[in-house]
């Protein structure tokens, strides 16, 4: 089963200059290679007059990811490998990243080189947002008007979202869960109901995209 893990909420970009070289570093969520790839050919494109634009991306998470880098012209092991080590260290997963650099002159050295290019990634990510991939069910259930306070309640104890309600005859509500808590709030579900009411699976999705804090108290 997917575990839960650390991604980009959405593009972010910085900035640094080392030695008159200005190094420029674009990071956005991808969740394919084909993504990733195309995020770093519009950037080849929006960037065409700079002397590199160096790649690198990890679709995945831990042990079940694909990486990728490229010095793009620079010397071998000097760019797109500080990089990727950057974003091998960072926690995040389905993270693609650009460093494009702007030739200022004055030749870095390999050290120099690793040292800026590891250092622009570090730029971009201390901006970037962060959103968690996490394994949810979504769920309908129709209740009667006595139970929706407590059900809310029940909702919230197995830190569940409620999508949408709908007031007819009786309550038709959209519930989300993360995957391991959901059997926990059916059994609940069950007592409190005396075993009238059950929630009915209506979408499975290993890769929910969530704000930061949105299953805070979810341990697994």
């Amino acid at each position: 089963m997917s575990k839960r893990y650390l991604i980009p909420a959405k593009e972010a970009r910085a900035e640094i200059e080392v030695k008159k070289s200005r190094f420029v570093a674009t990071a956005v969520p991808a969740f394919t290679v084909e993504e990733a790839r195309a995020f770093i050919g519009r950037i080849k494109t929006e960037f065409s007059d700079a002397s590199h634009n160096v790649p690198a991306f990890l679709i995945g998470h831990g042990t079940i990811v694909t990486a990728h880098s490229s010095d793009d012209g620079e010397p071998s092991g000097t760019a797109g490998r500080p990089i990727l080590a950057v974003l091998q260290g960072s926690g995040l997963g389905d993270i693609a990243v650009v460093v494009t650099r702007y030739f200022g002159g004055t030749k870095l050295g390999t050290g120099g080189l690793v040292r800026a290019y590891g250092d622009a990634t570090k730029a971009v990510l201390d901006v970037l947002p962060r959103a968690e991939k996490v394994p949810t069910h979504t769920t309908l259930l129709v209740l009667p008007y006595s139970l929706l306070e407590q059900v809310r309640l029940l909702v919230g104890d197995w830190n569940g979202r409620i999508l949408n309600e709908e007031f007819a005859a009786d309550i038709t509500m959209t519930l989300q869960f993360t995957i391991p808590k959901f059997p926990g709030f059916q059994d609940a579900l069950r007592e409190l109901s005396h075993g009238t009411l059950a929630a009915e699976i209506i979408e499975t999705n290993e890769n929910s995209i969530m704000p930061l804090g949105t299953f805070d108290k979810e341990a697994d």
